[in-house]
């Protein structure tokens, strides 16, 4: 399986990957240091990379590539036990300090 995602843009491969994770879908970069050596080395061979670690994870993570192309807020709003509703974007309620459930829960 290729990469997903690739760039020399280091904060958004980096934001990418988070927003990945914060839907549950685990992923790793490779080049992440040879990526300093654009100019010198063809940039075509030290992009940063995002990989997967499962397969089965694809079509969602690039529905989140698409979102986040596009420019879309990340993620779907979501209700905390308190009973505020937040969008997407947010990990914790603002009302009361709660963590934002994992996707599983």
């Amino acid at each position: 399986m290729p990469a997903l995602y690739s760039s020399l843009k280091r904060l958004e491969v980096y934001h990418l990957r988070n927003l990945l994770e914060a839907e549950g879908i685990p992923c790793f970069m490779r080049n992440e240091l040879l990526s300093q050596l654009a100019g010198e080395v063809p940039f075509t061979e030290c992009q940063l990379e995002l990989w997967l670690r499962r397969p089965e994870d694809l079509s969602r993570a690039e529905k989140i590539l698409r979102d986040f192309l596009r420019g879309s807020p990340p993620g779907r709003a979501w209700s905390c036990a308190c009973g505020e509703w937040l969008e997407g974007q947010f990990t914790a309620c603002w009302q009361c300090g709660c963590a934002r459930p994992s996707p599983a829960e």
